[in-house]
This record gives C-alpha cells, structure tokens and sequence, in this order.
C-alpha cells in the first residue's frame, strides 16, 4: 500500500471512530439530563504527529500529552504546517519540565504540589502568552500515593490558592482518573467521580471561576459525564492501541 493510500485509510478509520465516540458522548450528555457536552481531549501519546493533524482535519481542537520530550517535539511538528491546537498537558509532571511545557501547553492537568506551581509561574513569567490553565489533580484512591498520582482532597483548597493568585497562571478546576481496584482494574468509577464532584464544590464556593472538570477516559466517560464533568480524555478509543514506547 502506497504512502497516499495508508493515510487515506487512516482518515476513514478515525473518521469512523471520532463519529462512534461522538454518539456515546450524546448518549451519555442525553442520560445524564445535562444541556451541554464536554469538551473532548483526544489522547495522542505514542501516536504520530501525522494522527494529529489528520485529527484536526476532523474537527478535533483539543489533543492530549503526557511526556514532555514526546508532546514538545509532536506539538512543534504540527505547527510547522500551520495548525493551532490547544494542547493539555495530562501526565505526572517533574517540576524541571516546566518550562518546556510552558511553551507549548495551553492548560496542564496535574498539578499535584506547590513546588509545581511555582515552578510553572516561573516559567510563564515575562513571556506573552495567555494564562496557563491549570488543574488541580487529586487521588483518590482509598490509600494514598498510588500509580494514579495526584494531591490529597485536603490539599486541594491550598494548592487552588497557590494557582489563583500566582500571575500568568489560571485556575481551571479538578482532576482525577478513578482509582485502580484489585489486580490492577479500575475500581467503581462512579463512587470515585461522586467523591470528584463533592470536591468540585468545594472549590467552587473559594474560587467560583474553578468550574472544570476533567475526568472519563475512554473506559468510564459515561459514569464521568453523570457526575459533571466538563473535560474528557480520550485516547485508544479514537487512536487504537498503542505503540510500544519509543
């Protein structure tokens, strides 16, 4: 197969697979009594940059990262042939790669520590670009500091003061990926964005600008879109699986 045709036949399997996701979110916005649909981030790691611009020939505005090294050489690629997207930042991130991040996200998703804060004021700073949207991300699993990442809920008032009034930085909302379970699966997602949304409340009566939040993937969107949330990150569901990292 030549190089026209395999993109050719990319298109029409992500074509295929954005409309199929398209339709689940309706159904799940259409149960959920809820106006409005979330925003979309499709997750792009381990994908080419080649999946990502045929993603914004598709209507796609929002992609998502969460290795620095990958996602700063991906975004620097698709802008050299002239397409803007607005790119989240979703992974653990060390407070170093803040401002490699800094120059190409628009909003970083796990922010987990004041040193993190700091770190990405620091980088913003004297630049010209617009607020860097930022995400508290919280654990939630029952015992803490698990793979999932993320701050304790009794830092989150804390941390949210930090990101508010730190300049060139602006307060998004919460974050959270439902905590894994026994042998590795992902436990009820549905108590876990219960708990989010609670904690969402929270913030909202501090910082009532803080209304985002970013929570489903491709496994749980529904039980996220029930409990509020107004950012999904959704990879394979679009993209397939995954290359083995390079």
């Amino acid at each position: 197969m030549n190089e026209m045709a395999e993109i050719a036949e990319r298109r029409a399997q992500l074509t295929s697979r954005l409309t199929e996701l398209r339709k689940r979110i309706e159904r799940a916005v259409s149960a959920a009594h809820r106006s409005q649909a979330p925003e979309l981030i499709v997750v792009t790691k381990f994908h080419p940059a080649s999946d990502v611009l045929l993603l914004a020939e598709l209507g796609v505005t929002q992609v998502g990262e969460n290795r620095d090294q990958e996602a700063a050489a991906k975004s620097a690629e698709v802008r050299a042939h002239g397409i803007s997207l607005y790119w989240n930042f979703i992974g653990q991130l060390q407070s170093n790669k803040a401002k490699s991040v800094a120059a190409y996200a628009s909003a970083v998703h796990s922010i987990d520590r004041p040193s993190l804060v700091d770190a990405l004021a620091k980088a913003v700073q004297g630049t010209e670009r617009e607020a860097l949207r930022c995400f508290v991300q919280l654990d939630l699993a029952e015992n803490p500091g698990g793979p999932r990442g993320g701050a304790q809920p009794a830092d989150l008032l804390p941390l949210a003061e930090r990101i508010a009034s730190a300049p060139g930085l602006e307060l998004a909302g919460v974050m959270a990926v439902a905590p894994l379970g026994e042998a590795g699966r992902s436990a009820d997602p549905e108590a876990a964005f219960a708990r989010l949304a609670q904690l969402s409340s929270t913030l909202l009566r501090e910082h009532p600008e803080a209304r985002a939040i970013s929570a489903g993937m491709s496994a749980d969107l529904e039980q996220a879109i029930a409990y509020g949330a107004t950012h999904l990150r959704v990879g394979s569901d679009v993209l397939g699986a995954r290359a083995a990292v390079r």
